[in-house]
């Protein structure tokens, strides 16, 4: 079953805006603490923001300020708005939950590229 699935990349310039989307259940929605992580070429795979289920956030240094994570439980979606983008900010980004990463499910994840 695909339980995770995430839309909203492409390419944009240094300085532009973009949003992205992570369908799931809304069981998985309401239950666990959602995050959305990116891996770039290279590198590791890094968290770069979360929400709990009662809608506390946090977020990684790299992206504090300039990113925010949302959650629409009426559309059973998660969102990451992504302004003043950097090239650095290049990966494939997916979202996830703390069952899901327990167990190593990943989705296909989405494409986010940054470049002039």
């Amino acid at each position: 079953q695909v339980q995770l699935v995430e839309s909203g990349g492409g390419l944009v310039h240094p300085g532009g805006s973009l949003k992205l989307s992570c369908a799931a259940s809304k069981s998985i929605l309401d239950s666990y603490t959602m995050g959305w992580y990116r891996q770039a070429p290279g590198k590791q795979r890094e968290l770069v923001a979360s929400i709990t289920s009662g809608g506390s956030t946090n977020y990684a240094d790299s992206v504090k300020g300039r990113f925010t994570i949302s959650r629409d439980s009426a559309k059973n979606m998660v969102h990451l708005q992504m302004n003043s983008l950097r090239p650095e900010d290049t990966a494939v980004y997916y979202c996830n939950t703390d069952l899901f990463y327990a167990m190593n499910y990943w989705g296909k994840g989405t494409l986010v590229t940054v470049s002039s």
